[in-house]
């Protein structure tokens, strides 16, 4: 949700979507939902990346399926793609492992790409947040910023501003019915309405 939110309030630079790794394939496309809820057409997206069948962590899926996530090789799938602006939504926790020796973090740095963290709003988010901030800091990560999602909770906000030192960006309550207009309309009125992240864009 958050990923089609972006390109909703960021469409003026034309961004293009990327979700490098997934699993689940036999169960969800991320990828196409993406699409659905930006109300964007094909090109709006890039189809390159690993894509592996059973939820399970990367590196457990690719493991299964007799492969294993090659960093560099993906990433050489998207500058091959030529596209000058992405939105890349992860898969899990920055701390998940996509091969024997290397985490998404280490996926996220070698990108050069600043980190928006999505983050739910109700009990349990000022820890789960934070150490996230605090892992992404430690590895020199550059973080744009928090976007929360589930009811707004102004004390969890407040409390992941002050204690990670970052900047709530948005709150993305649950919307009915969710869809491209409901969506939109919350991208262009209540997400990063000072340009925050216009700075940070290529």
């Amino acid at each position: 949700m958050v990923s089609a939110a972006l390109l909703h309030r960021y469409r003026h630079r034309s961004p293009r979507y990327w979700k490098p790794i997934q699993t689940g394939i036999e169960h969800d496309d991320d990828t196409a939902e993406v699409r659905r809820l930006a109300a964007r057409g094909p090109g709006a997206v890039l189809a390159a990346g690993v894509r592996l069948p059973g939820r399970w962590s990367p590196h457990l899926a690719a493991r299964l399926a007799g492969s294993t996530i090659d960093i560099d090789a993906v990433l050489a799938a998207a500058s091959g793609a030529g596209a000058t602006s992405l939105v890349v939504e992860g898969a899990g926790g920055v701390l998940v492992p996509l091969n024997p020796t290397e985490l998404l973090v280490d996926f996220i740095g070698r990108s050069g790409l600043p980190v928006v963290v999505v983050a739910r709003s109700t009990l349990g988010t000022i820890n789960h947040t934070v150490l996230t901030i605090e892992a992404l800091t430690r590895r020199a990560v550059p973080i744009a910023g928090v976007v929360m999602v589930g009811p707004p909770n102004a004390d969890n906000r407040m409390a992941i501003e002050h204690y990670g030192g970052v900047r709530v960006l948005g709150e993305l309550p649950p919307l009915e019915p969710l869809g491209p207009e409901t969506l939109g309309d919350w991208a262009d009125s209540a997400l990063d309405v000072d340009g925050h992240l216009d700075g940070w864009l290529a």
